[in-house]
């Protein structure tokens, strides 16, 4: 069975004749017997005609004797198949070897006659050999489902034979013989039917009740469930015990064989099947349900329909001869091919790939392709011009002809039109070739596209009166070309049409970033043929989460032809006035693009949506479309940029800028001038990344656009952090020691200051800004999480920094209090005391009224023979009048290493009281070293201004 529904027995009779009996076909245009030399499709073009007899009528389980012809003979056929001479089908045909014999090889559609009932011949002699379509048994179970089986030791070899469509099911199966008014119910049936590729499947299913299969919460699993669901993986096929054999579709009619053993060793699950028994069995025909990431099957949906035409149940007895199909199954759609729409604004792209469904066998390996379809129907609209870009290489040359073989019809003295195309239209990917044709009045409703030097690589073109195309001024496949969308604008109104390029039971369209949240048309067809479209807002992923609005739809229309779905309507730019309305918020202003996303699913309703309404597929990223300039372009998925920038804007403003001001503020107590390398390495460091993430930023967005607060604040932070800098390169001398600090100096510390912290402020207004511009622009479902963790963040650096300034006032008020620390050699003033601080003018006036004078040592050109001084020197303190109590160095230690750094605390007088000192020549080398800085007169030695010392 394969063209037409070829089904039959041969058998040849002798020499120059041959029977052919239980033959079904439906009826051809020139259907001739055909010989040839070889299976494949260049001899079987090349074959000839074997008889005179034609073929040119239905047949249904029919009988006949066929004579050769005088020129033929069983030595040149090898191959004996069922032609059409106007199209160059092959229907169906039988492989023969050496001449009369047959070959066990290749055949779905014909088969030798058997012999009484055996199932091989004598040894050493071919015996008769059962082709995949054929069985000993048929059995009706409505007008367009038939069963056929064959008994195979403990094995039944069942076939499903049902005229629907690519969608549908097929399931058989045995009830529970403990069922009572439930037939259903626990019964053990074979779901098969083919894959959205077209490869077919089947697989073994237990009814547990009359839903589809849904998974609770506990992985329990209740409805039409495979077995395999039940048990989880089923690596061996112990619960899964049906076997494809062999599938395919022809002419609309779907055809599954499988086998599964009379007695299975799932016991759970499958039901015994006693093959001399009557046995209730059960069927049912419907949509069903593409699998998904929850569920990897292919699940049957509610047959629906009366008792008898979508299921129903009989008793059988599988042992006894059966045969009640009389003739091929008929459909009413045999068309199985994808349809495409052309469009004017968009090329059709074609490329050449494998033969897989080939509407039209036999065909060459290689066949062409048109926005990756295999060789599907095209249909044009007359005045619309259509754009191909030929990428198919440059052995395709493209043209759009009246001959339905193609490939240069003069070479076979045939004459045919052509309509565009020619040599000269090949191309490839790099270099592609741009075709237009624009059919016109004169353009035949059917026209072919092919190859001009290969035969049969295209399909057909259907030419109709203007449509969509014409009636809206611009359209826009949206993305995987699997949805065109059609507007046309007015000043207060917006038309628009939406039509799928695949069939399905309805197509949806939303404006947002994905479904989630946004505004949703979707067009559907009902159970008695009539259109409708809805308009929805969605805010989840579930069926409640799906809420119909009252938008102000006009002009609307839906309709399915060949199940490709069209919708449209028309509707306001403003929906309403008022706000108190979700539907009110779906505002389209035409000056900004619109985000275009859709969905392709099996079944809708206008009543209660629940699982079952669920998409089968859906755009994978929405598509900007722009009103006004009547283009679009795909949005592409910006927030693993806009991570990479907002992890770089918050390493500078979070860490390394802030870190920077920390160490400036709290670390200038530390030797040296560690403070003031480590503040400029991280204020530059930020810099640096600050710069480098606002490039990043705009090369991807392909632009500046200051609109969003997140933009302004960020643009006046960076604006502030490279002030920074240029203030370091203006900054005033530091003065000399005892002078006085400038008006320029005090100016330009309090701008230093203010720029700094100014710049960290708004630089952390950026970054929550930032943060809330994912969330609403983008729809990240994360951003509010990353606010909380930010918040978190500052917070614990707010704790650390409360810290760190708690410790500074402790330092200062011990510099008050009289405990500086010194550095021994260090003649630069003391930076640790900020210019900014008020604490630094009182201290100085202390300074002033208490008379202390600051004593500095600077490191001795020979360490000191006296050994090491005790850290604290203490020269005593003023006692209501200016003479010293007491003057106290530590005891005279030669094993000791000396230590030059230590503070001291020095009150002046007229005498001096040395206890416990060294001897007078070391004390003297001492105290030569030894210098006196006072805030109220000049730097001078001890030993000049008292004698004593």
């Amino acid at each position: 069975m394969v063209q037409h529904q070829v089904r039959g027995f041969l058998t040849i009779t002798d020499d120059c004749s041959f029977r052919i009996s239980q033959f079904d076909m439906l009826s051809g245009s020139d259907v001739h017997f055909w010989g040839s030399i070889a299976p494949d499709f260049d001899n079987l073009t090349k074959g000839f005609i074997i008889s005179d007899y034609k073929l040119n009528e239905t047949y249904k389980n029919a009988s006949f004797s066929v004579k050769l012809s005088r020129n033929a003979t069983w030595d040149q056929i090898q191959v004996l198949s069922i032609w059409d001479l106007s199209t160059e089908s092959n229907f169906g045909h039988v492989i023969l070897s050496n001449g009369s014999d047959l070959a066990p090889a290749l055949s779905p559609n014909l088969a030798p006659a058997p012999s009484g009932n055996d199932t091989g011949g004598e040894e050493g002699k071919p015996g008769p050999f059962r082709v995949p379509t054929m069985f000993d048994n048929c059995k009706v179970l409505s007008n367009d489902y038939r069963i056929r089986w064959s008994l195979d030791g403990d094995f039944i070899d069942i076939g499903l034979e049902a005229a629907i469509t690519i969608q549908n099911y097929m399931a058989f199966g045995w009830a529970n013989p403990n069922a009572n008014s439930e037939v259903m119910i626990g019964g053990d049936v074979a779901v098969a039917g083919f894959s959205e590729d077209g490869m077919p499947f089947v697989d073994d299913f237990s009814i547990t009740g009359y839903s589809e299969c849904t998974i609770d919460k506990d992985g329990s699993a209740h409805g039409v469930c495979p077995d395999t669901i039940y048990e989880g993986s089923d690596p061996v096929g112990l619960v899964n015990n049906t076997k494809l054999i062999y599938g395919h579709r022809r002419d609309g009619v779907s055809f599954i064989r499988y086998r599964r053993p009379l007695v299975s060793a799932d016991t759970k699950y499958d039901l015994p099947v006693n093959y001399t028994e009557n046995m209730t069995v059960i069927w049912a025909l419907g949509l069903m349900r593409p699998p998904d990431t929850i569920r990897p099957y292919y699940l049957p949906q509610n047959h629906g329909g009366p008792m008898s035409v979508t299921y129903g149940h009989l008793v059988l007895n599988v042992s006894d001869q059966v045969n009640e199909c009389l003739g091929p199954l008929d459909a009413e759609d045999k068309e199985d091919q994808d349809l495409i729409i052309a469009d004017a604004n968009k090329p059709l792209v074609v490329t050449t790939g494998p033969a897989i469904h080939y509407p039209n066998p036999p065909n060459p390996s290689k066949v062409l392709y048109i926005n990756k379809k295999e060789a599907p129907v095209l249909k044009v609209e007359r005045g619309v011009p259509v754009k191909f870009s030929v990428q198919a290489g440059h052995d395709v040359a493209l043209y759009i002809t009246s001959d339905l073989i193609g490939g240069n019809a003069t070479l076979r003295n045939k004459t045919e039109t052509i309509y565009a195309g020619g040599s000269e239209a090949e191309g490839v990917l790099a270099s592609p070739m741009e075709l237009i044709w624009e059919p016109d009045r004169n353009t035949p409703d059917l026209v072919y596209y092919h190859s001009l030097f290969q035969k049969k690589m295209g399909w057909r073109v259907e030419v109709v009166d203007g449509g969509l195309s014409d009636m809206y001024n611009n359209s826009v496949l949206l993305d995987d070309q699997q949805v065109t969308f059609f507007w046309t604008l007015s000043k207060e109104t917006i038309s628009i049409a939406a039509r799928g390029e695949k069939k399905s039971g309805y197509v949806a369209i939303g404006f947002g970033t994905r479904m989630v949240n946004s505004y949703a048309y979707v067009g559907w067809i009902d159970d008695i043929g009539v259109g409708h479209v809805n308009s929805f807002w969605i805010d989840g992923r579930d069926a409640p989460s799906v809420h119909p609005t009252n938008e102000n739809l006009t002009d609307i229309r839906c309709k399915s032809e060949n199940g490709i779905i069209t919708f449209e309507f028309t509707r306001p730019l403003k929906p309403c006035s008022h706000n108190d309305q979700v539907e009110c918020k779906n505002i389209i202003d035409p000056t900004t693009p619109l985000k275009v996303i859709w969905a392709l699913g099996t079944k809708w309703s206008d009543e209660h949506l629940n699982e079952k309404n669920m998409h089968f597929e859906t755009s994978h990223r929405p598509i900007q479309v722009f009103l006004m300039r009547g283009s679009a372009e795909a949005e592409q998925d910006l927030r693993p940029v806009l991570a990479v920038h907002g992890f770089m804007m918050f390493l500078a403003w979070g860490i390394l800028l802030p870190g920077g001001i920390m160490a400036a503020r709290y670390l200038k107590h530390v030797k040296g001038d560690s403070w003031y390398q480590t503040h400029v390495y991280l204020q530059y460091s930020g810099l640096a990344i600050l710069l480098l993430g606002l490039l990043f930023a705009v090369a991807e967005l392909r632009g500046l656009y200051v609109s969003s607060a997140h933009v302004k604040f960020g643009l006046a932070a960076i604006f502030l952090a490279c002030v920074q800098p240029v203030n370091a390169s203006m900054r005033p001398k530091k003065p000399a020691n005892g002078e006085e600090v400038s008006s320029k100096r005090h100016l330009w510390e309090y701008l230093h200051f203010i720029v700094g912290r100014s710049a960290i402020i708004v630089g952390i207004a950026a970054l929550f800004s930032g943060l809330k511009h994912l969330g609403d622009r983008y729809g990240d479902e994360n951003a509010h999480g990353y606010i909380w963790a930010l918040i978190l963040w500052f917070a614990i650096g707010t704790m650390i920094v409360t810290y760190l300034e708690y410790q500074e006032k402790r330092r200062r008020r011990g510099r008050i209090l009289g405990r500086s620390n010194w550095v021994l050699g260090n003649l630069e003033e003391d930076d640790s005391i900020d210019l900014l601080s008020p604490a630094r003018a009182s201290a100085q006036k202390d300074a002033e009224h208490s008379g202390r004078m600051e004593v500095q040592l600077e490191p001795m050109n020979r360490l000191l023979k006296c050994g090491t001084f005790n850290p604290l020197v203490n020269f005593g303190q003023k006692r209501g009048g200016s003479g010293v109590d007491f003057f106290q160095l530590p005891p005279y230690n030669r094993n000791l290493t000396p230590n030059f750094d230590f503070g001291v605390s020095l009150g002046l007088g007229s005498n001096f009281d040395n206890v416990g000192a060294p001897n007078p020549l070391e004390m003297s080398s001492l105290m030569d070293r030894l210098r006196v800085r006072s805030e109220r007169r000049p730097i001078y030695n001890l030993d000049e201004s008292n004698d004593d010392a």
